[in-house]
């Protein structure tokens, strides 16, 4: 089992950066892809940012130039580096990981963690 942790979200101005932390425990190994997905009131869950084992990375086309993924292997921990933010960034941010190297199909899933930014 995989038990994923996510923090650092909270309320920010429009403009302003964040960081979210997810601390990864259980059967993990560095070739397991993970990023960040959010879901805004109303709408459907949508993939921020990705991280595969190569460490290349993939970014929703709102979040490019903003956001920035990075993972740290030795902590098991992945993280997002949001800045510029803006209203529309406002969701509940998951943290995910694939048991898959080669298909990023989420299998585990972290609580959650709202961000809210205001104008």
């Amino acid at each position: 089992q995989v038990q994923l942790v996510e923090s650092g979200g909270g309320l920010m101005q429009a403009g302003g950066s964040l960081r979210l932390s997810c601390v990864a425990s259980g059967r993990i190994y560095s070739i397991n892809p993970m990023g960040w997905y959010r879901q805004a009131p109303g709408k459907q869950r949508e993939l921020v940012a990705r991280i595969v084992p190569s460490g290349s990375t993939n970014y929703a086309d709102s979040v490019k130039g903003r956001f920035s993924i990075s993972r740290d292997n030795a902590k098991n921990t992945v993280y997002l580096q949001m800045n510029s933010l803006k209203p529309e960034d406002t969701a509940v941010y998951y943290c995910n990981l694939a048991i898959s190297a080669t298909d990023y199909t989420p299998d585990y899933w972290g609580q959650g963690t709202q961000v809210t930014v205001s104008s």
